[in-house]
């Protein structure tokens, strides 16, 4: 914010009114943005009942069905017309898939589809598309069950509770893993708490924001959940992202059930705000790259030059300069992955904090030692060199999410959300690598 060249003499402001006016402000103050890249979306795995054909083709459908509903933010686009042609031909999306068999002899179908392929999928039944940069949510969950009320907390590993929020902080993140929505919650030594439990309770969002300050997040939800008879019932409220308010609530029979169609709403108020339209997909992708130690006229040359002689790449044009960071808006031809791969090839794009490789784990996310991989096929329709899939799954299965907070200021964590795809980031070394400089 700038700061004005003279400072106007005002009266000294009475007590009451200097309090009053700071809360005001405090509550004026965005929360701060993490500008969350979720990694993994268009990866899913699958129990299928064998490795015939048959049985690997449903497979395919179920994944990518579970992936529209991921990246649309709507299980409703499973109804439009079309979408049950492009299931039935669901190979053809498909970059990579591992055949997995656990200890109990049950198999499972690790797979991974093309992003620009799914985004494309999508549109063309006009569909919204919401991409890999998402809010970060930090969830503060108040459970009342037989008159005893506690927080639901997750600790720093990013591994789940014990007890009785263990059972809660575990049935929302895969919940959230499987809407591909980042989710987090407070860490353990909020659990004793109770004045701020009291506030989530009446969903006051005084305490709950100040407690929330060292903890990365956009949104705040505040969440009380309660069981009457044989219901559980959630209701919230959010603030942040410019979201409503207003409590909401939902209702089911278990607690997965209620963690699932609590996460299922958010993740549809979410896409209803940063989802891109049909219409604004278009036929060829644009990726934004950003760029760190760009300090001449020179570098962004030589940068853009790389680029623009990558394989790919259709056209490069610059879309922010902040300081050494250059931000490069990239179109390109056939699969994200497939331009990353270009890129590493020259030494002079050195990948940074920020990508998902150096994620880390989501809560209650785990190795699952037991699953062995019985084959690794590619798909008829797959390209030669296309990348393998990297399997993470969890405890239950499940394939797991990781994400990174990018390193972005708000302006750009705005950008980012409305994004497609993930920002990519890395630092610019002038001069290659002898014998890595990917030719140029």
């Amino acid at each position: 914010m700038p700061v004005p060249d003279q400072i106007p003499v005002v009266k000294p402001m009475p007590a009451i009114w200097l309090a009053v006016f700071c809360a005001l402000m405090l509550a004026l103050m965005p929360a701060p943005a993490a500008a969350v890249t979720v990694s993994g979306l268009y990866s899913v795995e699958v129990p299928v009942s064998g490795s015939g054909q048959s049985d690997l083709a449903k497979g395919y459908a179920d994944g990518l069905a579970r992936v529209f509903v991921r990246i649309s933010g709507t299980r409703e686009v499973l109804a439009l017309d079309g979408v049950q042609a492009l299931l039935e031909n669901a190979e053809s999306l498909l970059l990579s898939y591992q055949l997995l068999r656990g200890a109990n002899g049950n198999s499972q179908l690790s797979m991974t589809f093309g992003a620009v392929g799914v985004n494309r999928a999508l549109a063309s039944v006009d569909a919204p598309v919401w991409g890999a940069n998402r809010p970060l949510t930090l969830a503060w969950v108040a459970v009342e069950d037989r008159g005893v009320r506690q927080l639901v907390t997750g600790n720093a590993s990013g591994q789940a509770d014990q007890g009785e929020s263990g059972v809660w902080s575990s049935a929302f993140a895969l919940a959230a893993r499987e809407r591909g929505l980042p989710v987090t919650l407070p860490p353990t030594e909020f659990s004793e708490n109770r004045e701020l439990l009291s506030d989530i309770w009446g969903q006051f969002t005084g305490r709950v924001r100040n407690a929330s300050e060292g903890v990365e997040h956009d949104v705040l939800a505040l969440v009380r959940v309660s069981r009457s008879g044989g219901q559980w019932r959630a209701g919230w409220v959010f603030e942040g992202a410019s979201l409503n308010g207003s409590e909401e609530s939902v209702s089911a029979d278990t607690r997965e059930a209620l963690a699932e169609a609590l996460v299922n709403r958010w993740a549809e108020l979410y896409a209803n705000r940063y989802a891109v339209a049909a219409g604004e997909v278009g036929d060829l992708p644009r990726v934004d790259i950003v760029l760190r130690g760009v300090t001449s006229v020179a570098d962004y040359g030589n940068a853009s030059k790389v680029l623009e002689g990558l394989t790919p790449v259709v056209n490069v044009g610059a879309s922010r300069v902040k300081g050494e960071q250059l931000t490069l808006r990239v179109s390109f031809s056939g699969e994200l992955d497939q331009l990353k791969e270009y890129i590493a090839l020259d030494s002079r794009f050195v990948p940074v904090e920020g990508e998902p490789q150096n994620a880390r784990p989501t809560p209650a996310q785990a190795s699952d030692a037991s699953a062995k991989p019985a084959q690794a096929q590619a798909p008829s329709g797959q390209q030669e060199g296309a990348p393998e899939v990297e399997k993470v799954a969890d405890s239950s299965g499940q394939p797991g999410f990781t994400y990174q907070p990018s390193p972005v200021d708000e302006e750009e964590a705005e950008q980012a959300f409305e994004s497609l795809y993930q920002l990519l980031y890395y630092r610019w070394q002038p001069v290659p690598v002898i014998g890595n400089d990917g030719g140029q």
